[in-house]
């Protein structure tokens, strides 16, 4: 009688310490700390890297594991990690190892090699198998920790330091994952150089740091009450805001400070195709039914993040907003795809290669000379409507900083931090944004005073003995002279100004500009300037001293508004001069063209704007 089954094969011990290593490695990509580093993980035998050693690491990453070694699952997670641990925590680096003196010029790349880099090795793993035995990891390959030093150990440098102050041989290290006395790192003759200035850092050391920062998040969110398994519940668009405040530091912290508003009915009523942002009230808005991807709602709310950041909504000036709108997201977009920050969406979003490396001023103004095409583009929240939807300053709820004061600040330490970090490159635009927001803006009176400067400079004083000084009384005995200007040649230091005088400017404004161009006036010796009103026609008020100017003129009209005759009148002046400069006052509300040949200027209230163009400055008075 047949025997009822067949006898299951026994395994060898080749096969048994295979399934082993596949198990240790199967550990390793189930912990937080170390799955995001075991890509390059190589199964090899004996014959190539030897019989006695369990595992190497390369400097470029690579890490082999001989699988003829006979070891249990926990303690090929142990030693797997040991190896990672390397990698992570840059012991391949030029720049941690002691006596390596790096200098980069053109290029180029010297070093003086002092190290002991067998001695180097063993500093190394004492480090890491101190660092494993403090986290509980694994189950260890020897017994004997860090005994055989004296001192600390929190620190490779010093392990180094004090191994060869004990005169303490490398042959003797028993702490790597080779064969005793040989190194467990294959490269260190050869250690890394990165150049932060051409964005090149150790990838292994940024993806511990960050599995490191989450393994942190998961345990306080466990002490706090809150199971890991809610980040879980976490919808996309949150969990790409908690993206930024993780990992990105140049926007996260404009990312804490906003909330996320995912509700599709909310953005069907207020017609938000993808995105939206108020600053005002501190929340963005994301449309769920757009089913973009987590990278997608990455690239969108960045967009929306340096929209705040860079206070789109503050610095309309008058502007069209929906076609300032369209602008500021070209300049945004660009910068996005340079810094590659998630994946643009294909739907939504303003993007011309052309266009890069222009401002947001710059780009309106090319949108402004054909509007009507323009103004059928589509933001992220649609067709003829701005994803921008705070227009007014706000408060941050403590009374004490304004909301537009946090988004700046959130967004200039982030660029500190950022760039100190090494995080990656940044757009010189952006910098240069992001840097210019730090800094007050020149109040616009001396802008004004500025362009003063440039026509008129201070007249040189001489002095003069036919009239002394007052302080001659004082000291009849000393003769003092009187300083006193060059003669004044009228029709050389004088200038034009045209002042809009139609209904919608108010006499407080008019008054407030007035006051100024007088003031000015005196302080650079102009001891006349030639005054045109202009409502529906043109009224030449003739030259008047800056004391009139500043308080005895009578304005006339308050009908229709129309500029060009009155710079006509100016400019066809006998007693004008040729090279006299035009200052001229209006609220914006004026004919969509004026032809001026003489050097100008415009002098407007914050807010308002010009219907076209300007060739000369434009200053905005506060009123």
């Amino acid at each position: 009688m047949a025997k009822k089954g067949n006898k299951e094969k026994k395994k060898t011990q080749k096969e048994i310490n295979r399934e082993n290593l596949q198990s240790g490695i199967s550990i390793i990509f189930q912990h937080p700390l170390f799955k995001g580093c075991t890509s390059r993980i190589h199964i090899v035998n004996k014959s190539d890297i030897g019989t006695n050693t369990m595992c190497i690491v390369h400097s470029d990453g690579t890490i082999k594991a001989n699988e003829d070694y006979t070891l249990s699952p926990k303690q090929w997670s142990y030693v797997l990690a040991h190896n990672i641990l390397h990698l992570a925590f840059g012991h391949f680096d030029a720049e941690k190892m002691p006596g390596y003196y790096i200098t980069l010029s053109d290029g180029s790349k010297e070093k003086k090699i002092e190290c002991d880099i067998a001695l180097w090795n063993m500093a190394c793993d004492i480090y890491i198998t101190k660092f494993l035995a403090d986290i509980k990891f694994g189950q260890p390959i020897n017994n004997d920790n860090v005994n055989i030093i004296s001192g600390t150990s929190n620190d490779e440098a010093k392990i180094y330091q004090s191994l060869c102050d004990q005169n303490i041989s490398a042959t003797h290290n028993h702490y790597g994952t080779a064969a005793m006395g040989t190194l467990d790192m294959k490269g260190l003759d050869k250690p890394l150089v990165y150049n932060k200035a051409k964005n090149q850092y150790n990838t292994f050391t940024r993806n511990f740091s960050i599995a490191l920062a989450n393994s942190v998040s998961e345990v306080i969110s466990e002490a706090g009450g809150h199971s890991p398994k809610q980040h879980l519940s976490l919808t996309i668009g949150q969990r790409a805001a908690n993206w930024f405040i993780d990992h990105y530091p140049l926007l996260g912290g404009l990312a804490s400070h906003f909330k996320i508003i995912e509700d599709t009915n909310y953005c069907n009523r207020n017609d938000i195709h993808i995105a939206a942002i108020d600053v005002v009230d501190g929340e963005i808005y994301l449309n769920p039914s757009s089913n973009l991807s987590e990278e997608e709602w990455k690239f969108v709310l960045a967009h929306e993040y340096l929209h705040a950041g860079l206070q789109h909504h503050n610095r309309c000036n008058g502007r069209n907003q929906y076609l300032w709108n369209v602008a500021c997201d070209f300049v945004i977009n660009s910068w996005l795809v340079e810094l590659q920050v998630g994946v643009m969406p294909a739907d939504g979003l303003l993007y011309d290669p052309e266009l890069n490396g222009l401002s947001a001023e710059s780009i309106y103004d090319i949108l402004l000379e054909n509007i009507r095409k323009y103004e059928k583009l589509g933001t992220l929240r649609g067709f003829g409507k701005g994803d921008i939807m705070g227009d007014k300053s706000a408060k941050d709820g403590t009374g004490n900083v304004t909301l537009d004061e946090f988004c700046k600040n959130a967004l200039s330490q982030g660029l500190e931090y950022h760039q100190s970090t090494g995080r990656g490159l940044i757009p010189a635009g952006l910098i240069e944004e992001i840097r210019s927001l730090a800094m007050p803006p020149i109040p616009w009176d001396v802008a004004l005073a500025k362009w003063f400067d440039i026509y008129f400079a201070p007249l040189e004083k001489h002095r003069t003995y036919s009239r002394p000084s007052r302080r001659q009384a004082s000291t009849p005995d000393i003769p003092r002279p009187r300083y006193t200007p060059t003669d004044i040649q009228t029709d050389s230091r004088t200038f034009g100004v045209v002042i809009d005088t139609s209904g919608s400017m108010d006499a407080k404004t008019i008054g407030k500009a007035l006051g100024t161009i007088a003031s000015y006036s005196v302080a650079h010796d102009v001891p006349f300037a030639r005054v045109i009103f202009c409502d529906a026609a043109a009224y030449d008020a003739g030259y008047i001293s800056p004391e009139d100017i500043a308080g005895r003129v009578a304005v006339k009209g308050r009908g229709g508004t129309i500029l060009q005759p009155g710079i006509d009148a100016l400019e066809s002046a006998k007693d004008f001069p040729k090279d006299g400069p035009i200052l001229i006052i209006t609220d914006g509300g004026i004919e969509d063209h004026l032809d001026i040949k003489h050097e100008h200027a415009f002098l407007l209230p914050q807010g308002e704007r010009l219907p076209f163009r300007a060739k000369g400055e434009v200053f905005y008075f506060k009123e």
